[in-house]
């Protein structure tokens, strides 16, 4: 029996795990999930994550998801598919869906039951991409289409309407152009290779010829032509007699050839050395050669820091992890979390308003000879009908624009509570700060995968070398930019609720990240708001780098920021005391803490009074 705690999807998640290394035909096959786009890796496949709910739409996609893998693993070779790759993108496309639809199409012949799980998935996908509203051929994809050509006409199963449209789009310039190559499909089905050549005729049929490069066939012909020519070329073992004495014949040319060639060699190093003499004297002084210059460092604050492979590292919208159904599903469940605190919110916007308009508030020059009548000194006039008359001048202070950046921890040591916390708090300051005029940009960072992923599969392959530098894929998400309105964006916060999101936390890259983004604003007054957990941590980095490598580059980073001065840098501390790191921090351990300390220390951020901010200075902890 499953303990309470437990996730519901848990026993789903292995059971299917179980059948999609048998379907593969490969027991030792890795199967794990992932927020990541579904795929296959070096000796693992990659499936859709499946959350504690267990959605239909969640279960059909894991399932046929990871049917058509499992299918594609045991009837695909990549060696055969290397060698009859085209060279062209529109060619790789239209080979790449044909051998997934044949994969698919003899698994669906000898194990019936897949099939119906991968029509769910082509149908749940078809309709995420809109391919039923299509009208007209130019707007659908034609690699789409080829290979619901090739799954239809090998199963004779009937494509879901999504995919059926994209199909019938296309059906008539494919047959017209194809029709007698495809009359070969069934016999070449089950066999990789001849499938590869029949697939590429009809991408020549189909007008994409130029893009196949050398038909791999010709170049072994042309391999075993040569192998063949240089066995004929080969000399007798008979009539060694013969060869003896065209060898003594031959004897004096040949040293008669090579003494000439040696002069000639001399005499050519001779003339090369003066037209070498002669470069160097036309040459002016100072314009040598340039070497060409160093790799740019990876980090500004460190140039010693080291980062293995940038290749698999991205910087990734939000609304591109997550599909706008699930958004919004994500978004309804921080809501809930979010009702209690309603007041606090109105609390929050007060203070800050007042604070920033505050800055803003026209002062006043008194005693003047002329301007608004001053009725505050009118008494005086009364009192004593000699006194002059006392008038006053408005005068405005100066206002800086503002822009706050929150930078969100998103590192599996966050789920749970402390995520929504931050959250919530960034839910409630985007919405306080924008009522006050104010624009935020709201960030998040993480690992593409657990304990290393590309990175360190290629820092194996090469033999594991020494001290290798940060080893793992890092994942930047851009939740909100500081120009997008706060209503168009807020369904993104929920991709915080999203199960795999959070991995593991590097946060010295990611300060800089958003450090460097920050100083290509054009506000003149820059706030950097870090909420976080505690210190950096990814397990493939810190096992083979020293145990303070990234401790230390987040501490360089800090360092960096404070003595620019260019961008004014806090963190909030989520559960932890980040105080040993920066030094203006404050730490919320409860939801309910954002309406008292949250409230009054980020609202001092905003003080004009530069002791108000000295105060907030040397705030340690919030109790």
């Amino acid at each position: 029996m499953n303990k309470p705690t437990d996730n519901p999807a848990d026993p789903f998640k292995k059971a299917l795990a179980e059948a999609t290394r048998t379907l593969a035909g490969d027991r030792e096959l890795g199967v794990t999930y992932s927020v990541d786009p579904p795929g296959s890796t070096g000796d693992g496949l990659r499936l859709p994550q499946v959350s504690r709910r267990m959605t239909r739409d969640e279960v059909v996609m894991a399932r046929g998801t990871a049917d058509a893998l499992a299918l594609r693993h045991r009837y695909h070779d990549l060696g055969t598919a290397t060698r009859y790759q085209p060279s062209g993108a529109m060619a790789r496309d239209l080979m790449e869906a044909m051998e997934t639809a044949r994969c698919e199409a003899i698994g669906a012949r000898e194990m019936p039951g897949t099939a119906s799980n991968i029509d769910a998935k082509i149908g749940t996908e078809a309709r995420r991409k809109g391919y039923g509203e299509l009208r007209q051929a130019s707007d659908a994809p034609l690699a789409t289409a080829a290979g619901y050509l090739i799954r239809e006409m090998s199963t004779g199963r009937t494509l879901p309407p999504e995919a059926a449209n994209v199909l019938e789009l296309w059906r008539g310039f494919i047959e017209d152009r194809c029709g007698e190559t495809l009359e070969g499909l069934d016999a070449a089905l089950k066999d990789q290779t001849a499938f590869a050549k029949l697939a590429r005729q009809l991408i020549d049929d189909l007008g994409y010829g130029d893009q196949l490069g050398d038909d791999p066939d010709d170049l072994e012909d042309e391999s075993d032509d040569d192998a063949e020519a240089d066995d004929e070329e080969q000399p007798d073992s008979t009539g060694e007699d013969e060869a003896a004495e065209e060898d003594d014949e031959t004897t004096a040319e040949s040293s008669q050839d090579q003494t000439q060639d040696a002069a000639q060699a001399e005499l050519t190093m001779d003339d090369s050395g003066d037209m070498e003499e002669a470069e160097e004297q036309e040459l002016p002084d100072g314009e040598a050669p340039l070497e060409p210059p160093p790799p740019a460092p990876h980090s500004e604050a460190d140039p010693t820091y080291k980062v293995y492979s940038t290749s698999y590292d991205e910087e990734i919208a939000a609304e591109d992890l997550a599909e706008p159904q699930e958004l919004e599903r994500l978004r309804a469940y921080l809501d809930q979390q979010l009702e209690p605190l309603k007041g606090a919110v109105s609390r929050l916007a007060n203070k800050l308003q007042r604070r920033l308009q505050a800055q803003q508030n026209r002062s006043w020059e008194f005693d003047r000879d002329e301007g608004i009548l001053d009725a505050g000194r009118l008494a005086r006039v009364v009192a004593n009908p000699t006194t002059p008359l006392s008038f006053k001048i408005e005068k405005d202070t100066e206002f800086r624009d503002t822009v706050v950046t929150l930078l969100l921890d998103n590192s599996g040591s966050m789920r749970g509570r402390p995520i929504s916390i931050a959250a919530i708090c960034a839910d409630v300051l985007a919405r306080t700060l924008e009522r006050c005029q104010v624009k935020v940009e709201i960030l998040g960072f993480t690992t593409r995968a657990w304990k290393g992923g590309r990175a360190r599969e290629d820092w194996l392959a090469e033999g594991r070398p020494q001290q290798p530098g940060r080893l793992n894929d890092l994942r930047h998400i851009i939740y909100k930019s500081a120009d997008a309105p706060w209503r168009r964006v807020r369904d993104n916060l929920g991709l915080m609720m999203k199960e795999g999101l959070l991995k593991e936390n590097i946060d010295g890259e990611a300060l800089e990240w958003a450090h460097r983004r920050m100083l290509n604003r054009r506000e003149a007054r820059k706030i950097l708001m870090v909420i976080s957990d505690g210190a950096p941590v990814d397990d493939s980095t810190l096992s083979v780098n020293p145990a303070n490598y990234l401790e230390k580059h987040l501490r360089d980073v800090i360092a960096m920021v404070e003595r620019r001065k260019a961008v004014e840098l806090l963190a909030i501390g989520i559960g932890h005391d980040v105080t040993r790191y920066y030094d203006r921090a404050v730490t919320i351990t409860d939801v309910e803490q954002l309406a008292g300390a949250m409230t009054e220390q980020l609202a001092s951020l905003f003080d004009a009074d530069p002791r108000a901010r000295a105060r907030f200075a040397g705030i340690k902890k919030a109790s």
